[in-house]
Protein backbone atom coordinates (compact mmCIF):
# COMPACT_ATOMS: atom_id res chain seq x y z
CA UNK A 1 0.00 0.00 0.00
CA UNK A 2 1.12 3.24 -1.10
CA UNK A 3 2.19 5.74 1.73
CA UNK A 4 -0.33 8.11 0.89
CA UNK A 5 -3.35 5.81 1.01
CA UNK A 6 -2.22 4.41 4.36
CA UNK A 7 -2.33 8.11 5.22
CA UNK A 8 -5.54 9.04 4.16
CA UNK A 9 -7.23 5.87 5.93
CA UNK A 10 -5.20 6.57 9.04
CA UNK A 11 -6.91 10.32 8.84
CA UNK A 12 -10.25 8.88 7.84
CA UNK A 13 -9.97 6.80 11.06
CA UNK A 14 -10.06 9.92 12.86
CA UNK A 15 -12.40 11.51 10.98
CA UNK A 16 -15.20 8.44 11.86
CA UNK A 17 -14.38 8.99 15.74
CA UNK A 18 -14.90 12.18 15.32
CA UNK A 19 -18.29 11.21 13.67
CA UNK A 20 -18.83 9.33 17.23
CA UNK A 21 -18.03 12.06 19.15
CA UNK A 22 -20.19 14.22 17.46
CA UNK A 23 -23.24 11.98 17.37
CA UNK A 24 -23.03 11.43 21.05
CA UNK A 25 -23.06 15.13 21.05
CA UNK A 26 -26.45 14.71 19.19
CA UNK A 27 -28.01 11.85 21.32
CA UNK A 28 -27.11 13.95 24.08
CA UNK A 29 -29.10 17.32 22.92
CA UNK A 30 -31.90 15.01 22.65
CA UNK A 31 -31.93 13.51 25.92
CA UNK A 32 -31.68 16.72 27.55
CA UNK A 33 -34.95 18.06 25.84
CA UNK A 34 -36.65 14.60 26.40
CA UNK A 35 -36.78 12.55 23.16
CA UNK A 36 -34.85 9.48 24.35
CA UNK A 37 -35.52 7.67 20.45
CA UNK A 38 -33.58 10.42 18.89
CA UNK A 39 -31.06 9.81 21.49
CA UNK A 40 -31.06 6.25 20.58
CA UNK A 41 -31.04 6.66 17.14
CA UNK A 42 -27.50 9.07 17.78
CA UNK A 43 -26.06 6.70 20.10
CA UNK A 44 -26.44 3.92 17.66
CA UNK A 45 -24.99 6.10 15.07
CA UNK A 46 -22.13 6.71 17.39
CA UNK A 47 -21.38 2.45 17.52
CA UNK A 48 -21.61 2.55 13.96
CA UNK A 49 -18.50 4.91 13.37
CA UNK A 50 -16.61 3.50 16.01
CA UNK A 51 -17.27 0.19 14.01
CA UNK A 52 -16.01 2.35 10.87
CA UNK A 53 -13.21 3.22 12.55
CA UNK A 54 -12.46 0.19 13.90
CA UNK A 55 -12.61 -1.97 10.24
CA UNK A 56 -10.28 0.71 8.80
CA UNK A 57 -7.83 0.41 12.06
CA UNK A 58 -7.69 -3.41 11.02
CA UNK A 59 -7.66 -2.98 7.43
CA UNK A 60 -3.76 -1.05 8.02
CA UNK A 61 -3.08 -3.87 10.40
CA UNK A 62 -3.72 -6.45 8.04
CA UNK A 63 -2.00 -5.26 4.99
CA UNK A 64 1.20 -4.42 7.44
CA UNK A 65 0.55 -0.81 7.92
CA UNK A 66 1.00 1.25 11.19
CA UNK A 67 -1.90 3.01 12.68
CA UNK A 68 -1.31 6.54 13.69
CA UNK A 69 -4.24 7.91 16.37
CA UNK A 70 -4.33 11.35 16.14
CA UNK A 71 -6.29 13.79 18.44
CA UNK A 72 -10.03 13.77 18.03
CA UNK A 73 -11.57 17.28 17.34
CA UNK A 74 -14.66 18.00 19.92
CA UNK A 75 -17.74 18.68 18.17
CA UNK A 76 -18.24 22.80 18.04
CA UNK A 77 -22.27 22.30 16.65
CA UNK A 78 -24.98 24.36 18.64
CA UNK A 79 -28.26 23.58 17.85
CA UNK A 80 -31.31 25.50 18.56
CA UNK A 81 -33.92 23.89 17.71
CA UNK A 82 -34.85 20.04 17.35
CA UNK A 83 -34.27 19.74 13.86
CA UNK A 84 -31.04 21.14 13.82
CA UNK A 85 -29.08 18.01 14.58
CA UNK A 86 -30.73 16.06 11.77
CA UNK A 87 -29.37 19.10 9.41
CA UNK A 88 -26.10 18.91 10.61
CA UNK A 89 -26.23 15.07 10.65
CA UNK A 90 -27.36 15.08 6.72
CA UNK A 91 -24.13 17.72 6.15
CA UNK A 92 -21.49 15.68 7.88
CA UNK A 93 -22.66 12.00 6.05
CA UNK A 94 -22.34 14.28 2.82
CA UNK A 95 -19.05 15.73 3.99
CA UNK A 96 -17.86 11.92 5.16
CA UNK A 97 -19.17 10.78 1.63
CA UNK A 98 -16.55 13.35 0.17
CA UNK A 99 -13.32 11.98 2.01
CA UNK A 100 -14.95 8.65 1.52
CA UNK A 101 -14.56 9.30 -2.30
CA UNK A 102 -11.09 10.90 -2.28
CA UNK A 103 -9.65 7.64 -0.73
CA UNK A 104 -11.46 5.78 -3.29
CA UNK A 105 -10.05 7.90 -6.04
CA UNK A 106 -6.65 7.68 -4.91
CA UNK A 107 -6.43 3.90 -4.18
CA UNK A 108 -7.63 3.73 -7.66
CA UNK A 109 -5.02 6.11 -9.61
CA UNK A 110 -2.18 3.57 -8.27
CA UNK A 111 -4.26 0.79 -8.94
CA UNK A 112 -4.34 -0.31 -5.08
CA UNK A 113 -7.06 -2.46 -5.71
CA UNK A 114 -7.29 -4.26 -2.10
CA UNK A 115 -7.92 -0.94 -1.13
CA UNK A 116 -10.68 -0.42 -3.46
CA UNK A 117 -12.34 -3.72 -2.81
CA UNK A 118 -12.17 -2.89 0.89
CA UNK A 119 -14.03 0.61 0.35
CA UNK A 120 -16.64 -0.66 -1.85
CA UNK A 121 -18.12 -1.51 1.48
CA UNK A 122 -18.20 1.91 2.74
CA UNK A 123 -19.31 3.06 -1.03
CA UNK A 124 -22.53 1.44 -0.35
CA UNK A 125 -22.77 2.32 3.56
CA UNK A 126 -22.56 6.29 2.82
CA UNK A 127 -24.91 5.63 -0.01
CA UNK A 128 -27.27 4.23 3.18
CA UNK A 129 -26.16 6.63 5.69
CA UNK A 130 -27.10 9.99 3.34
CA UNK A 131 -30.63 8.39 2.87
CA UNK A 132 -31.44 7.03 6.32
CA UNK A 133 -29.85 11.10 7.44
CA UNK A 134 -32.66 12.82 4.50
CA UNK A 135 -35.22 10.85 5.91
CA UNK A 136 -35.36 12.08 8.97
CA UNK A 137 -34.99 15.11 8.71
CA UNK A 138 -38.00 15.09 6.25
CA UNK A 139 -39.87 13.61 8.68
CA UNK A 140 -39.12 15.95 11.09
CA UNK A 141 -39.96 18.90 9.03
CA UNK A 142 -43.39 16.76 8.12
CA UNK A 143 -44.04 15.80 11.82
CA UNK A 144 -42.18 17.73 14.19
CA UNK A 145 -44.43 20.64 15.11
CA UNK A 146 -47.20 18.66 15.69
CA UNK A 147 -46.89 17.14 19.28
CA UNK A 148 -48.08 13.77 18.61
CA UNK A 149 -46.38 13.18 16.00
CA UNK A 150 -42.80 13.92 16.96
CA UNK A 151 -44.15 11.88 20.22
CA UNK A 152 -44.71 8.95 17.31
CA UNK A 153 -41.85 9.78 15.74
CA UNK A 154 -39.78 9.44 18.88
CA UNK A 155 -40.93 6.05 19.58
CA UNK A 156 -39.77 4.69 15.84
CA UNK A 157 -36.34 5.92 16.35
CA UNK A 158 -36.36 3.63 19.93
CA UNK A 159 -37.43 1.06 18.45
CA UNK A 160 -33.85 0.89 16.23
CA UNK A 161 -31.20 -0.95 17.65
CA UNK A 162 -27.84 -1.66 16.71
CA UNK A 163 -26.89 -3.94 14.17
CA UNK A 164 -22.87 -4.82 13.32
CA UNK A 165 -21.16 -3.83 10.08
CA UNK A 166 -21.46 -6.92 7.93
CA UNK A 167 -18.04 -5.95 6.05
CA UNK A 168 -15.94 -9.49 6.93
CA UNK A 169 -11.96 -8.58 6.63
Amino acid sequence: MEKKIADLLNTQINKEMYSAYLYLDMASFYTENGLDGFANWYEIQAKEEMDHAMLMYQFLHNNDEKVILDTIAKPDKTFASLADPLAAGLEHEKYVTSLINTIYAAANDVNDFRTVQFLDWFIKEQGEEEKNAADLLTKMKLFGDDPRSLYLLNQELAARVYNAPSLVL
